[in-house]
Formats: structure tokens, C-alpha cells, sequence
């Protein structure tokens, strides 16, 4: 009898834990942010915000938005959304319908102090309750255009470097035809304390011909990148012999695609003035001389 009542206990426990637990997930509501969010600076960046409520909870009102940049100290830290003047000008609300469940905002024009932690947060009156509901906060990270190029002293030297928000997550590295090479030179965060960033840096020698790539890579996850083709010597003659005849291919940082400068075009537009000033020279001369021998 008494291992039968034991058994019943449980059993009403549990019942009671499932009903606690169906009837808290159907009063759930969550507000839902990516942990970090990457982005080159100047440009604009989208920070994803989506609340989420049951089916069986019914808003009284439009929920109320908040978005705030978290200082480190946690105090007074600026409103993003409503913007306060810090940020008055450079932030949208992607849906502007208070009903629907995307909170997303665009900020513009991404500087170096915009770097750090976001959190979005939202009011929500039910039938039954009033409360807030924050997200897990956003930590926006900023990158700057990657630089890959030879070196102005050694030919036979490739460097690439990259301006980053601190962050020790952040690591630079440089593939030969998609192998990783060993770097000759390295600066993983050559930084003053002053400024809001850190430069990381790194040099390998060139071995041969072919595609080398360098890479930006936060964690596990690729966040810009960059290509250079590099073609060993061509002896045309003597002089050239020693000439690396290098080709940097269109390099594409965040969707947008830098094409190399087209100075044969330049040239070509050059010559044309200077051919019609000669051709205009020489038909003056022939009739000053034409005049003279008559």
C-alpha cells in the first residue's frame, strides 16, 4: 500500500510539473537577438530583433520598443531606438507596423564607437500581465578595408593588414592555392590605447605563382576576405627579366567589388591630344615652309 501511494504521489507530481510547465510555455514570450553581428566600417548594418509570443497570448496594445547601447559600466547607457541625439539620424525601424513581431532596426553609417553591446527590449500589455521582456544582447563588431599588397621594399614580399574592433576572436591569415601559410612577419593586435581599434598584420614570402588569399576570420566564422594573383618572372629580355609581373584580381569586401585602376586606358587617353597637338604641328610647318619657297 504504501509503494502504491508513493507511486500515485509521483505520478500527481509529475502531472502537476507537465501542467506548470504547458501552462508557462503557452504564456512564453521571448525576445530573440544574434550574439554578435559584424560589420566593414561606414557601412550600414541590420540588427535583427523578433519577439515571440504563444498562441494563446493576446496583446492588449502594440508592444513598446527599446534598443540601448550598453556601456560598460552600465550606466546611462544611450537610447538607439527611440534615438537620443547620439544617434538621431542614422537609425530606422525596418517594419514600421507596431503589430507585427520583427523589432529590427538599421543603423547607418557604422563608426568605430559603435562597436559593443545592444540590447532590445519590449513592453507588452496582455489580458492577464504588463511586463518587459529583454533580448540576449548584440555585440556589434566593425572591420575596416583590408589591405593586400607587395611590399614597398621586397617584391618577393606579400602583406596584408586589417584594422578590428578589440577583440581577441579576431585572427588574420594568409592561403597559397588554399593552403595556410607560415607568416614571416605577424602583428596580431598592434594597437594604440588610445584608439577604439586594434591593427592585425601579417607578411609571407612569395613562394610561386598562383592565387594567394588573405582572410578575416572572428571565431570560426569568415567575415571578409581578399585576393591577390601573383605571377613568377617573365623574361621578355634583359631588362625585364627581373620584373614580377603581379595581377590583383577584383577584390569583393562585404558585396562590394574594387576592380584595379585601368591605367592602359589612361594612357590611351593621354596619347590622343598629344597625337592631334603633332599632327597639328607638322601641317603649320609645312605650310610656313611651303609660304617661304614660293
Amino acid at each position: 500500500m504504501h509503494h502504491s501511494f508513493i507511486v500515485k504521489t509521483s505520478g500527481w507530481a509529475q502531472q502537476m510539473f507537465l501542467y506548470f510547465l504547458v501552462s508557462g510555455t503557452h504564456s512564453l514570450v521571448t525576445v530573440h537577438q544574434p550574439p554578435v553581428l559584424t560589420t566593414a566600417l561606414g557601412h550600414d548594418v541590420i540588427m535583427p530583433c523578433h519577439l515571440n509570443l504563444s498562441q494563446n497570448e493576446k496583446m492588449m496594445t502594440p508592444p513598446v520598443l527599446y534598443w540601448v547601447y550598453l556601456t560598460q559600466d552600465g550606466t546611462d547607457n544611450p537610447r538607439v531606438w527611440i534615438p537620443s541625439e547620439k544617434y538621431d539620424g542614422r537609425v530606422e525601424l525596418l517594419d514600421n507596423n507596431p503589430n507585427t513581431s520583427s523589432k529590427s532596426i538599421l543603423l547607418k553609417n557604422v563608426q568605430w564607437a559603435d562597436s559593443g553591446k545592444y540590447q532590445c527590449k519590449v513592453s507588452v500589455i496582455t489580458e492577464g500581465d504588463r511586463f518587459r521582456r529583454r533580448g540576449n544582447d548584440t555585440l556589434l563588431m566593425v572591420y575596416d578595408t583590408m589591405i593586400l599588397k607587395l611590399t614597398g621594399h621586397n617584391d618577393s614580399l606579400l602583406g596584408c593588414k586589417v584594422n578590428v574592433t578589440r577583440d581577441p576572436g579576431f585572427v588574420l591569415s594568409i592561403f597559397h592555392d588554399g593552403f595556410k601559410l607560415q607568416p614571416v612577419d605577424t602583428a596580431p593586435g598592434d594597437a594604440d590605447a588610445v584608439l577604439p581599434y586594434v591593427t592585425l598584420s601579417e607578411t609571407i614570402s612569395l613562394r610561386s605563382k598562383g592565387q594567394y588569399e588573405c582572410q578575416l576570420y572572428l571565431n570560426e566564422d569568415l567575415v571578409t576576405k581578399s585576393i591577390f594573383n601573383y605571377h613568377t618572372p617573365v623574361a621578355a629580355d634583359d631588362a625585364d627579366a627581373q620584373t614580377n609581373v603581379s595581377l590583383t584580381c577584383p577584390t569583393t569586401v562585404s558585396g562590394v567589388v574594387v576592380f584595379p585602376e585601368p591605367w592602359p586606358l589612361y594612357m590611351a587617353l593621354l596619347l590622343v591630344p598629344i597625337t592631334i597637338l603633332l599632327g597639328l604641328t607638322s601641317a603649320l610647318l609645312m605650310r610656313m615652309y611651303r609660304c617661304r619657297y614660293r
